[in-house]
């Protein structure tokens, strides 16, 4: 037998493995779009086959196409969504900027899989056509953006969010542990006022959850979907209500609320709700850069650093240097949240290449939109897990930098002045005594008074006069 077969398109006959299910326009893509080692990412095949079965199931119910073809097309993308078929979909990220040639590769998947189930050959477009019935009232312009809402609104709500959740609680829970623990602040990487350890951990924690609250700000308008629009928003060839029907179809598949946008202009002349989506991960991984760096300087050391937080000893951190450990989940995630800014550059200039009625620049922004998702999960899990699960504070290191610090003589400011307070510190500091021996020194507060108010307990929050 022979390994390969003969497809055609509209251009004409191309040569295709005899086993694979893609068709000709797939064929020709993987030739002449040989570019990079980014696969399209997988996600797309399961919003794909979610697009286009319900896609088939309204134009069934609207009498458009027959029952048994609408029968066929379900069939195989419900395989598809069990996990069959997927090295079928073998298409890079560099493609066209429209994604038609993926778009066509589901479309001929299904029509060959729909002859295969029919006992009909491969390549015969019988009974379903890739075109006139996997692709009914569908352009890629429409059908393309529509799967990277559905794959973006997934990923984030199946992954993201609920390993952020995870995260935050972790955090909260080190806060709740830490509320007693009084330590020296720190601004411009100088001695500050106190604080408690569990009041700059509940800052982390409410870092994360406000970086979460604006994913979900953008996912409310991610959920709205172009399908329906067709070629350039205006719906031609599809009929009345598709748009609504297919997205009521998707949000019961999903149980996500789905809706049509409003304008399909818009939608699909632009990819703004993917920028501004884009944008809450870049300000999400803002939040843990800030937070992996502070983690890794408070556990700096053991003996010339910081060194207020203990830091779990995963792993040896030197080649050269014995029983070295290296703050290596903080850096791993630091990394990450470098890449995820990165990538939320690529999706702003894609997002910025929209012409007339369509962005040419599909595959680049959800290729970044997915891979943002995945490596902002992995990250935090990988930090959760390895890191904070096991994070402990040095108490007597932190006790130590509380009776040392200089600022303490804040509070002294509203009975003796600023200027006052301030010849206390330099004096302290330049004679090497304490606050105490500076202030009695230089009869600037009696021993009654500075004792009273010199309480690093009492400085965690405003007190009554």
């Amino acid at each position: 037998m022979s390994d390969i077969r003969m497809e055609s398109d509209s251009l004409g006959p191309v040569e295709v493995p005899a086993d694979r299910l893609w068709g000709a326009q797939t064929q020709r893509a993987l030739i002449l779009f040989a570019i990079g080692r980014e696969p399209m990412p997988p996600e797309m095949v399961e919003s794909f086959a979610l697009v286009k079965k319900v896609c088939a199931q309204a134009n069934a119910l609207a009498g458009h196409l027959a029952p048994d073809l609408a029968a066929l097309i379900v069939r195989v993308c419900d395989e598809i969504l069990d996990g069959k078929h997927r090295d079928m979909f073998p298409l890079p990220v560099w493609i066209s900027g429209s994604g038609t040639q993926y778009n066509m590769n589901v479309n001929e998947v299904i029509a060959n899989r729909a002859s295969q189930l029919s006992d009909r050959p491969l390549g015969s477009n019988d009974p379903v056509h890739p075109n006139d019935h996997a692709n009914m009232s569908q352009s890629t312009n429409d059908v393309f953006p529509t799967a990277m809402h559905v794959a973006s609104a997934l990923a984030a709500t199946r992954s993201l969010l609920p390993v952020a959740r995870r995260f935050r609680d972790t955090l909260a829970a080190r806060a709740r542990e830490w509320t007693q623990v009084v330590k020296i602040g720190r601004t411009h990487m100088q001695d500050a006022t106190p604080l408690t350890l569990g009041q700059e951990f509940s800052g982390y924690a409410a870092m994360i959850d406000q970086g979460a609250a604006r994913i979900e700000t953008a996912l409310a308008e991610v959920l709205r979907l172009p399908l329906g629009g067709t070629a350039v928003g205006t719906g031609v060839n599809a009929h009345p209500g598709f748009d609504v029907e297919t997205t009521a179809l998707l949000a019961g598949l999903t149980g996500l609320a789905f809706t049509p946008a409003p304008n399909k202009f818009a939608a699909q002349g632009s990819h703004d709700a993917l920028v501004h989506l884009s944008g809450a991960f870049k300000a999400l991984a803002g939040s843990l850069h800030k937070i992996a760096c502070d983690i890794r300087l408070l556990g700096s050391g053991p003996r010339a650093g910081l060194g207020e937080l203990i830091l779990p000893a995963n792993e040896p951190g030197s080649s050269i240097m014995p029983g070295k450990v290296n703050p290596t989940q903080c850096e791993a995630l630091t990394m990450v949240c470098m890449q995820v800014v990165a990538n939320d550059a690529a999706v702003t200039l894609g997002g910025m290449a929209g012409t007339l009625e369509m962005n040419a620049s599909k595959p680049l922004i959800i290729h970044n939109i997915m891979t943002s998702i995945r490596l902002l999960a992995d990250a935090m899990e990988s930090f959760r897990t390895h890191l904070l699960d096991g994070l402990t504070a040095d108490h007597t290191r932190i006790a130590e930098h509380v009776e040392r610090s200089l600022m303490l003589v804040t509070a002294l400011s509203p009975q003796i002045g600023y200027e006052n307070a301030a010849r206390i510190a330099h004096h302290a500091h330049a004679e090497n005594i304490t606050l105490r021996e500076a202030a009695l020194a230089l009869k600037l507060i009696d021993e009654a008074d500075f004792d009273r108010l010199i309480d690093p307990a009492r400085m965690i929050a405003p007190q009554a006069d």
